[in-house]
């Protein structure tokens, strides 16, 4: 955020009260009284959170307060001010992807395990942010990951050496954020998603010029899309993924919210992707990572499954400027995924099975 001599001044604290204090009496002076918090007032605030500054007592009131208004593009837009501040990425390393992985998989296999692998050989480098656990009954890409033999990265520097070897690496948020994850985790303890759900995916630590976001809320498309181009961030695509995960469910229409930079400003704008069948297919009673194993080796014929693979690398492809039109996007993404190194992991480990 530019420093610029008329910035909104910060709320004063009043005689004996805790520093903290006046952002939880800025959300909480009721339907008349409150008011959403400027984008410097959220960086302070989050900064202050991510210093330990804050008593437990009010982190909770503020989370909450903040879940029943419900945040702003300019308040998620100084929160991730202020994890970016801290988050100390290296520079200098490039990728071109930011991709999210926060919510897990429920009705459907994580597909979008093979599209990033599909991304990732086409020469797109691919940097995945996560958490994971902190929704019962759901399988995360970390999960996956491990079972095909993909460690995740615990540092930069591994990060970096892992994009350099095979494009694509992960780093869970506690290894960039640790406090921001562990507000994440609050989620069973306070039984409701916080605005830290949205502040993760956008958060963009190495600056990638396209982010992808999956979210599973529509009327928070919107919301990211603002916070993206506050951000200014080159290229913001939100959609509605499958379970909240950057994953086309190919059964539907795909919208997709998007804001980009130009020469003269940003644009705001949406594009639809038509359902690839014309009627819903029957989710599985169980995810096994067995099978999607012996579909990548072509051993295992599924439908869903290898349209949700093609059409969400078409829709990266798509974003990363790979393809200028929707149906070049698909036959590149159908071309990669035909040309996949089918024997690529019959040489691993075996794989355990894992359901939700």
């Amino acid at each position: 955020m530019p420093d610029s001599a008329d910035k909104p001044a910060l709320p004063e604290t009043k005689p004996g009260e805790h520093p903290f204090a006046p952002y939880v009496r800025i959300l909480g002076r009721g339907k008349r009284g409150s008011r959403s918090l400027n984008r410097a007032e959220a960086r302070h605030a989050m900064g202050m959170i991510l210093a330990g500054g804050v008593e437990d007592v009010q982190l909770g009131a503020f989370l909450m307060l903040m879940r029943v208004k419900e945040e702003s593009a300019e308040e998620l837009a100084g929160f991730v001010d202020a994890v970016r501040d801290q988050a100390e990425a290296p520079e200098g390393l490039r990728v071109d992807i930011d991709w999210s992985s926060y919510a897990g998989k429920r009705r459907h296999a994580p597909w979008f395990f093979f599209s990033l692998l599909l991304l990732a050989d086409s020469g797109l480098r691919v940097f995945i942010h996560g958490a994971e656990g902190h929704t019962p009954e759901r399988i995360y890409l970390t999960a996956v990951m491990e079972a095909f033999g993909f460690p995740v990265a615990h540092d930069w520097e591994t990060a970096a050496k892992q994009l350099d070897a095979s494009n694509l690496t992960y780093m869970h948020l506690r290894d960039i954020a640790p406090r921001l994850a562990e507000m994440i985790e609050l989620r069973p303890i306070l039984g409701l998603r916080s605005p830290v759900h949205s502040l993760s995916r956008l958060i963009n630590p190495l600056s990638a010029p396209v982010v992808l976001q999956g979210i599973f809320h529509p009327p928070y498309a919107g919301l990211h899309q603002g916070a993206g181009e506050l951000l200014q961030y080159e290229r913001v695509a939100v959609i509605r993924g499958e379970g909240g995960e950057i994953e086309r469910n190919p059964d539907t229409t795909m919208k997709v919210f998007r804001a980009r930079r130009e020469d003269d400003g940003f644009i705001t704008e949406e594009e639809s992707w038509t359902a690839l069948f014309p009627q819903r297919h029957v989710k599985p009673e169980q995810i096994d990572v067995k099978d999607m194993r012996a579909v990548w080796q072509g051993e295992l014929s599924d439908e869903y499954g290898e349209a949700a693979v093609i059409s969400t690398a078409a829709f990266a492809l798509h974003e990363a400027g790979r393809a200028s039109t929707q149906d070049e996007a698909l036959e590149m993404a159908r071309t990669l995924w035909e040309q996949r190194d089918r024997e690529r992991f019959k040489s691993a480990g075996p794989v355990t099975r894992s359901s939700a």
